[in-house]
């Protein structure tokens, strides 16, 4: 590395000595007057010359993430109350691509978590506009498609709008997001889920206006979320739908807002197995620009054609007896149903369903152990903890070649205003900025460095077991969907553990796969009761499977679903358990 240029004779620098010798002293460094102070004081001149001239000129729109043309102008609105029953929705509008490319998903309408950057919507990361631009007052507008959203316009969908989401992207309850709580289709006042909430939520009221007869106002088909420790899953389960995380750089998360590279994923939820696996095949796919694909991530003309898979899946459920099938096997993962905070009603209805239809279908099940398991939510925070709000919220860029979203201009270094606002809504982001900078204090990068060690250990561990079994079996939740906790008292807040406590622990059996990259996928498990309340509510399981490997994952989900159609009844019904 060197110094490529100096300050010309144009540029009147406002660094002065004195600044240079506060800079120092913050590394309790003391500086001498002389040329060696001189020359440094020239150095950092000569950085904030460069750093000026890059404040002014343009900026470059990556070609493949301009705005695909649509047919319409690219208008937005905010949907009425009416039309908006479970606030779900962010921004609405109506966008169908001039000269698809393909007729995948045409007459199908689609809605993109509100950190997805859809040209000419704004962005709100599910918190206040002061937080994500200098000017403050407005939603900065997205200026670019991200590759996931010009791949669904060109596939010929109807893009309907952007879906609330949690601050920052940072919670696994709905009840952050700055505009007030979404709310669970099946039960008002009971959570929907994060941080992908508004996408779960739109998505798992399909089923209920279909079986309760119930209108929640503009629906829509399919939905796209974000996922860095369960937020598409578990939306996906406690909103009684499917949610896939695939595997890690199978789907580009380019125009995606970061909550931290290692651990980032962007994928689909739906109402069936057809619609994930024919998002997965719009979506997958290398795209030249993000730096979380690698060597193994497919090129866009050698992805797999998913419904294809799914439908040979399917025909094998149906040719002759289970004697006669292509035989695999399902592993129960035995420390997944034993964390501790879970359920055993959910415990106990994961293992005995998911058993029942398996074996009812010849496929056979084990029992797997990975001790490891137990300790993956302390490995994925060790490995994210100390950096995700470099990431998150003060968004910077990683040292290898990334495409940040041009529009956001998040407020950094924290203030009092943002330690308010963020302490009302979502104090899990205070508690991040709080805890990057201790554990960088204290003990450097050695212990994420670490952790991050451990992650190959953990992967490796999954490996093996997946050498063993095609599949590994287990609760994606640890308990039903809870109510959302009370946000004000008599006119003030409630106190801030009140209202991060029913958030921890919800990610146990999720956020490890984020961190090993292995593809996850939450599938629709029937209903239990919530004890106190008598209320149905959905069960989700996931199924996991080999890096790269989803045609396994969408067979497993496959043979689970006809294994599970004999047993299947209606919640609508009191007491019965399962859908």
């Amino acid at each position: 590395m060197s110094t490529v240029a100096l300050p010309n004779t144009n540029f009147q620098s406002q660094i002065s000595i004195e600044d240079l010798r506060s800079l120092a002293a913050q590394f309790n460094i003391l500086l001498e007057a002389g040329p060696d102070e001189d020359a440094y004081l020239t150095l950092l001149q000569s950085a904030e010359a460069i750093y000026e001239h890059f404040e002014t000129i343009d900026d470059y729109i990556h070609p493949a993430l301009v705005p695909t043309a649509t047919l319409s102008e690219r208008k937005y609105w905010r949907p009425q109350r009416e039309d908006n029953v479970l606030n779900a929705w962010s921004h609405r509008c109506e966008l169908k691509a001039t000269n698809p490319q393909t007729a995948l998903l045409a007459g199908r309408s689609v809605a993109f978590k509100d950190n997805i950057s859809v040209g000419g919507l704004p962005t709100t990361l599910g918190t206040r506009s002061s937080l994500l631009s200098k000017q403050g007052i407005d939603y900065p507008i997205a200026t670019i498609d991200a590759s996931v959203v010009s791949r669904v316009l060109d596939a010929g969908a109807t893009v309907k709008g952007s879906t609330t989401c949690e601050t920052y992207s940072a919670s696994t309850l709905s009840s952050t997001s700055f505009r007030g709580p979404v709310q669970n289709p099946w039960a008002h006042g009971y959570s929907a889920g994060g941080s992908s909430s508004g996408s779960g939520a739109l998505i798992g009221s399909n089923l209920v206006s279909k079986l309760k007869g119930v209108s929640f106002g503009d629906a829509v088909d399919m939905a796209i979320g974000g996922d860095q420790g369960g937020s598409i899953r578990l939306p996906a389960a406690y909103n009684g739908c499917y949610g896939m995380k695939a595997t890690h750089g199978l789907i580009p998360y380019t125009g995606v807002m970061a909550l931290s590279p290692m651990v980032d994923h962007v994928g689909p939820i739906a109402n069936n197995l057809e619609d994930i696996a024919l998002l997965l095949q719009v979506l997958a796919g290398y795209d030249g620009m993000d730096a979380r694909m690698t060597a193994e991530s497919p090129l866009r003309d050698h992805v797999l054609d998913y419904p294809a898979l799914l439908r040979e899946s399917f025909a094998e459920c149906e040719s002759g007896t289970s004697a006669s099938r292509p035989s695999f096997r399902v592993g129960l993962l035995k420390e997944a149903f034993q964390f501790p905070g879970m359920d055993p009603a959910i415990a106990s209805h994961v293992l005995e369903t998911s058993k029942q239809a398996f074996e009812g279908m010849g496929v056979s099940v084990v029992e797997v152990s990975v001790p490891l398991h137990a300790e993956g939510p302390l490995i994925w925070t060790a490995a994210t903890r100390a950096t995700m709000s470099d990431w998150a919220i003060a968004s910077q860029t990683p040292g290898y070649l990334s495409y940040h979203p041009p529009h956001m201009k998040l407020q950094w270094p924290p203030n009092q205003d943002m330690y308010e606002v963020l302490s009302d809504t979502n104090p899990t982001i205070m508690n991040l900025i709080f805890c990057s900078a201790f554990l960088k204090d204290k003990y450097g990068p050695g212990v994420e460095a670490k952790a991050h060690r451990k992650v190959f250990q953990l992967r490796q561990a999954y490996d093996d077991a997946l050498s063993q079994v095609d599949v590994l079996i287990m609760p994606t939740t640890l308990g039903l969907a809870s109510q959302h906790p009370e946000l004000t008292r008599d006119g003030k807040r409630t106190g801030i553990m009140e209202r991060i406590n029913p958030a921890i622990g919800l990610s146990s059996n999720t956020c490890s796969f984020n961190v090993t990259g292995h593809p996850a996928l939450s599938v629709p498990c029937g209903f239990e009761k919530d004890p106190t309340t008598g209320q149905m509510l959905p069960v989700g399981m996931q199924i996991v499977g080999r890096k790269w490997d989803e045609k396994m994952v969408l067979k497993a989900a496959a043979f689970f679903q006809v294994g599970s159609q004999d047993k299947e009844k209606t919640p609508a019904q009191p007491g019965h358990s399962h859908l």
